[in-house]
């Protein structure tokens, strides 16, 4: 027989089972066991360790700090540490400065015109109150461009309000050079002078291109004086912004229009002092006189420039003959619109004729006269163009009439409308 401990006993079999862990797995619940003597004994099983995770990621910031610190460039054993001085730093090396020749499109074209641009003083004769003496002065200052050399001479074009009133002309070139000008001729309609100079210091000359072949957002360059010969030879770049653009001119600043200057639109920056300066292609080519700016509280980025082709047939009469020679009718006019209601009662027109010319006065001896023109005749067309007031009067007869030209002109007499025609003359008026 056995003894009642043999029975509590467990097997061999049964104390490996027991202490084996279930599916290879430790669980973390304590565990009862009982031992040869039936007591009943606590046991804990340990968790899996997590010490191991801990030093590879503190070995790998150790590599990465050693890394870090042998790739990074030493302040104080590097050779190429510099200061920004040019001076010696504090380890004896000096900075190595690299001077790079930029050339562009628009740095070429310029250097290659910018010798043709000069500066164009007004002088004046002014006297003084107090003492009455009489000094010279400066009473403004433009552009010009140098487009012609010929027979030891150079010809400069600018703007008639640049050397309107001048009793003298300096001319400064791009080095700083002067020559003294003498006015050619002068144009008040066209905002157009030639002035010539001696050609000895001339370097360059600006080549005409041709304007009616613009396109619009075609790139230009203004060249200039803005504000003066302190600010000479500035440069600035833009479009070409509209073309065929018709700008009001008041020149009595009557607040009346007296003319419509046909201009090119840029919004390359012209300011007081490019008036009469170059507006160039990118082919370096002189497309355009730099007469004007709309100075609005209301608008920004606007220049005008006289168009090329326009101001060339300008240019050639100014040098042939001193002034532009224009033809004329031998008359004085009134624009219908200003004259009062009442008024026009006496001129007899229809209702339906409100725009015209109204002739108040005929020149004996003049075109007119020959051709029978009276007094209160209104004209309301010329060669089969509507004609609404003096400006577009003196459009087609300036722009599309010469001297020597026969015009067909309808105007309106008592009522009644008649056509007649007369050879144009030469003449400073209408």
């Amino acid at each position: 027989m056995k003894r009642m401990d043999e029975y509590n006993k467990p097997t061999e079999s049964e104390s490996i089972e027991s202490k084996t862990p279930l599916n290879n797995t430790e669980t973390h619940s304590p565990e009862i066991e009982k031992t040869d003597y039936d007591r009943p004994i606590k046991r804990e099983t340990r968790p899996p360790r997590k010490g191991g995770g801990f030093i590879y990621g503190l070995l790998g910031v150790v590599v990465g700090a050693l890394l870090v610190w042998f790739l990074l460039p030493n302040e104080t054993t590097s050779n190429k540490v510099l200061n920004n001085t040019g001076e010696k730093n504090n380890i004896g090396m000096q900075e190595e400065r690299l001077s790079i020749d930029i050339n562009t499109d628009i740095t070429d074209v310029v250097q290659s015109v910018t010798d043709a641009v000069v500066g164009v003083t007004n002088l004046q004769t002014v006297r003084d109150f107090w003492s009455s003496s009489e000094t010279t002065q400066e009473t403004g200052t433009g552009s010009g461009v140098i487009y012609k050399k010929q027979n030891g001479k150079a010809y400069i074009v600018t703007n008639h309000h640049v050397v309107e009133g001048a009793q003298e002309i300096d001319v400064t070139f791009d080095d700083g050079k002067k020559a003294q000008g003498r006015l050619v001729g002068s144009d008040m309609w066209t905002d157009l002078a030639v002035i010539e100079i001696d050609a000895a210091d001339v370097k360059a000359v600006a080549e005409f291109g041709d304007s009616d072949a613009l396109k619009r957002g075609e790139t230009v360059i203004a060249i200039g004086n803005p504000l003066g010969l302190g600010f000479a030879g500035s440069v600035t770049q833009g479009v070409v912004s509209g073309k065929d653009r018709s700008i009001p001119v008041d020149f009595n600043e009557d607040g009346i229009v007296d003319w419509y200057s046909d201009v090119l639109q840029t919004d390359a920056a012209i300011n007081p002092g490019n008036s009469g300066g170059a507006l160039i292609n990118m082919a370096g080519q002189l497309i355009g006189i730099n007469s004007m700016k709309i100075s609005q509280e209301t608008v920004e980025g606007i220049g005008l420039a006289i168009p090329i082709n326009l101001a060339i047939p300008i240019i050639e009469k100014l040098e042939q003959h001193g002034e532009v020679i224009r033809p004329t009718m031998g008359v004085t006019l009134i624009d219908l619109s200003s004259i009062p209601a009442q008024q026009q009662i006496v001129l007899k027109l229809p209702n339906d004729v409100t725009e015209g010319v109204v002739i108040n006065e005929v020149v004996p001896n003049s075109p007119a006269s020959k051709a029978d023109i009276q007094r209160y005749d209104v004209i309301v067309e010329m060669d089969g163009e509507k004609i609404e007031d003096m400006v577009a009067l003196r459009k087609h007869l300036y722009n599309v009439k010469e001297v020597g030209d026969k015009m067909t002109m309808k105007v309106y007499r008592e009522g009644q409308l008649l056509e007649v025609e007369m050879t144009l003359e030469n003449g400073n008026s209408f």
